[in-house]
């Protein structure tokens, strides 16, 4: 099976029906994303091995991350685990039947993990833990502590006209600032609802499966594709960023702050630990400090917050 993502060709190969169907869940009917460059190949296995004889029936382990002698390696336990060999931009993930019973760990954790990790060593993206939403071929970051607002902001900028891009990861080629992610799930908490009058939205999104993060937070994994809004169809642009703040504004006139230009690079730093140490920060960084950061404080309702982004986008 053959996918265009994040600027990269990627080949899945498997002897499983059930793991070749969680990839298709996962990339199918997404936007062809090109980046300016020759779009290299990468090569993934999936390997399915017979039941553990004490399945874990609750939550499985989490990944522990090692490195060394080339390889990058994943692993839950012995029968769950990826290997990526990013040099010769290829992986192998392993999965037993039992976790089949929680594909969202294993699509997230495991497939996720190596499709991620070597498109940003393959192509020399900024993995950024945020989302991203524009129009017309420009964007806008939107980051911030989890818990922030970002997933309900880019939910109700996708209802009210936007091009989505990414909810929970962007990744960013530093010299174009090109942005590129992944538009298949959104993840909003069941208080989000409050804020959506649509009937057919209240129902996509009430009826979409419930997954539970490894930290306890209960949240709708609701599709994208399915017509609920537009998927940006093209690597955006990006014009800036915004951090989004859970503080409520006094005044609908002043949501929008200006980060000060001393300010940034540490606000920067401080929000993406993972993305700070990797290569093509600086130059992220800098491009970043051109451009210019804002806060975005919470409106009475994200309506606000999205008209605050129009602004900026124009």
């Amino acid at each position: 099976m053959c996918r265009q993502i994040l600027g990269g060709c990627f080949r899945f190969e498997s002897t499983s029906v059930a793991l070749l169907g969680l990839v298709e869940a996962a990339y199918a009917e997404l936007p062809s994303h090109h980046l300016p460059m020759d779009a290299p190949e990468f090569r993934i296995e999936l390997r399915l091995l017979t039941r553990q004889a004490s399945p874990n029936v609750a939550e499985p382990p989490a990944v522990q991350v090692h490195s060394g002698a080339g390889l990058l390696c994943g692993v839950m336990d012995a029968s769950n685990y990826v290997v990526l060999a990013p040099e010769q931009r290829r992986a192998l993930v392993v999965a037993s039947e039992d976790m089949l019973g929680h594909p969202y760990h294993l699509r997230y954790e495991l497939i996720e993990f190596a499709v991620f990790t070597l498109a940003t060593r393959g192509l020399g993206l900024v993995p950024l833990h945020g989302a991203c939403v524009g129009r017309e071929g420009r964007g806008i970051l939107l980051l911030g502590a989890s818990g922030s607002g970002k997933s309900t902001l880019a939910l109700h900028s996708l209802l009210r006209g936007l091009d989505f891009l990414a909810e929970d990861a962007v990744f960013v080629q530093p010299e174009s600032m090109l942005a590129t992610g992944v538009a298949n799930y959104l993840h909003v908490q069941a208080d989000a609802l409050r804020f959506i009058d649509d009937h057919a939205t209240r129902r996509w999104i009430s009826q979409a499966p419930i997954i539970r993060r490894r930290s306890g937070v209960e949240k709708f994994e609701a599709d994208l594709r399915q017509g609920h809004g537009r998927l940006a169809v093209a690597p955006l642009k990006l014009i800036g960023a915004v951090f989004v703040s859970g503080q409520p504004a006094d005044d609908l006139d002043v949501l929008l702050s200006v980060i000060p230009q001393g300010e940034i690079a540490a606000r920067l730093s401080a929000d993406q630990a993972y993305a700070a140490v990797q290569p093509g920060w600086q130059r992220f960084e800098q491009r970043m400090m051109q451009m210019g950061v804002h806060q975005l404080r919470r409106g009475r309702h994200p309506r606000d917050s999205v008209a605050a982004l129009r602004w900026l986008l124009d």
